[in-house]
């Protein structure tokens, strides 16, 4: 049970962040920045870049957010291993797989992406040889492409600090890895929440170890 569920982590964890780097990587190579594709009237692909957390979101230093990112990853690696240790169900240790997977997707990016891209005022990044790139290590910038205006209108003139204004749902730009962290944040609150609430359980003894 316990390799069983290891296999299925690393596999599902590994896909997720091939996925995620491979649409990154092509529309980085084939997009200029803040280039847009129309897909349809309520979705866009918009190559943006940001220095921040998930959905574009910015709080302190670059590198200092890579390091917190690094620092959560491994958090939730030493949680996983607790969680097959315990023979949690395979479904919660799978959603916290996909949490996993979106960070570590994102982390790439600011970990490598500085040093494997050139970053051109005009046209699409290359490739470069590796460190002669835009940015040092861990300070990478995050690439972003989905975009979500489902529906927009405008604020009646008479209601306050909003009137007149423009509004757009959904208006942020994000990346596969975020959609996976929100996915399995949902998915954690739906259906795994109480496991958090189980404590003082022992956990099982392994009669192959």
């Amino acid at each position: 049970m316990k390799k069983r569920q290891i296999t299925l982590s690393v596999a599902l964890v590994l896909l997720l962040v091939i996925i995620d780097q491979w649409i990154k990587i092509y529309v980085k190579t084939h997009f200029a920045l803040h280039e847009t594709y129309e897909v349809a009237s309520w979705f866009k692909l918009v190559f943006v870049e940001n220095n921040g957390m998930a959905f574009g979101m910015e709080l302190g230093a670059k590198i200092l957010l890579t390091l917190f990112r690094l620092v959560a990853c491994g958090g939730i690696i030493w949680y996983m291993v607790r969680l097959i240790k315990r023979a949690a169900p395979t479904g919660y240790l799978l959603t916290i797989g996909v949490i996993l997977a979106g960070a570590l997707g994102n982390i790439v990016d600011c970990m490598f992406y500085g040093l494997v891209f050139d970053n051109p005022a005009q046209g699409v990044a290359q490739f470069v040889p590796f460190g002669e790139g835009y940015g040092p290590f861990l300070e990478g910038r995050v690439v972003d492409m989905f975009y979500f205006p489902l529906f927009e209108f405008n604020w009646p003139e008479w209601l306050p600090f909003v009137g007149g204004d423009h509004f757009i749902f959904f208006s942020p730009v994000f990346n596969f890895a975020d959609a996976c962290i929100s996915c399995g944040v949902v998915a954690f609150i739906l259906f795994y929440h109480k496991q958090l609430t189980r404590k003082g359980e022992k956990e099982p003894v392994d009669a192959h170890e």
